[in-house]
């Protein structure tokens, strides 16, 4: 059996209950080792063998697999954040689907989970954004023309970009050619939720100023929109007294007569 686990961002203790279980239980484990916490292998056991997939091929992470299943053992194949986000899983299901090798998912916290929590962050604010658009710029791996981050741009809903902190001159140029303006809030958030975490407000004009000031080159998210320094928002209709939900008739407003 093979478990596609998502490590969470960052942190240790940000992988899931289950996650932590099938580490635990893990004979061998595969991890992406240029983003995953090394701190997560401490909770496999002592006979566990751990290959570091940074350094490996498909071909070589199918053969591990293929190995680990002959022998009957258990294969945990880590990757960072929730895999469902560039994780680049399906390439290998669809390899195990016609091995009929057996595997299973576990969802982790992504790293834009990860980041909003660095800023103690709302992403969907009322009358300011409803809607997070996940992307990235493109680099080695293409994007589809109709994704193109100017289209984006025009919804002016808060946009996370994933992958593009070598880029962020480009980025800037995209976004304000599709709609958002130079001084629309933004931030950077470095290895949301490891201790080296770091976080940058600043706009969507001065990213790459941002980023070359303060070396971030890399392992970086970008969030863009009003939400980033919104001050002033419509309160949630969830809570709101006046308001009948599911579990909680709406209170009246009392009316005084004189």
């Amino acid at each position: 059996m093979v478990h596609f686990v998502g490590a969470g961002p960052g942190a240790p203790d940000l992988i899931t209950v289950r996650g932590k279980q099938y580490l635990e239980e893990a004979d061998v484990v595969i991890y992406a080792g240029s983003l995953v916490n090394p701190k997560l292998l401490e909770y496999t056991k002592d006979i566990c063998t751990i290959h570091n997939s940074a350094k490996m091929t498909l071909e070589e992470v199918i053969h591990v697999i293929e190995k680990a299943e002959a022998e009957g053992k258990t294969t945990v194949r880590l990757h960072t954040g929730d895999p469902c986000i560039y994780g680049a899983i399906r390439e290998q299901m669809d390899i195990l689907d016609e091995k009929n090798i057996a595997y299973d998912y576990c969802p982790g916290v992504s790293a834009f989970c990860g980041a909003a929590s660095a800023l103690n962050l709302e992403y969907t604010l009322p009358d300011i954004s409803q809607s997070v658009i996940i992307t990235r710029m493109e680099g080695r791996t293409p994007v589809p023309s109709k994704e193109s981050i100017q289209s984006f741009a025009a919804h002016q809903a808060t946009m996370v970009v994933f992958l593009s902190t070598g880029m962020l001159e480009e980025l800037s140029r995209r976004l304000i050619e599709g709609g958002y303006t130079a001084d629309t809030p933004a931030a950077i958030v470095y290895k949301a939720t490891w201790p080296e975490q770091k976080t940058f407000v600043c706009t969507v004009g001065t990213l790459a100023k941002t980023a070359a000031e303060n070396n971030i080159t890399k392992t970086a998210l970008m969030i863009i929109g009003d939400t980033v320094a919104a001050a002033h928002y419509d309160r949630s209709k969830l809570y709101d007294p006046e308001f009948t939900t599911e579990f909680r008739e709406a209170v009246k407003s009392k009316t005084h007569h004189s």
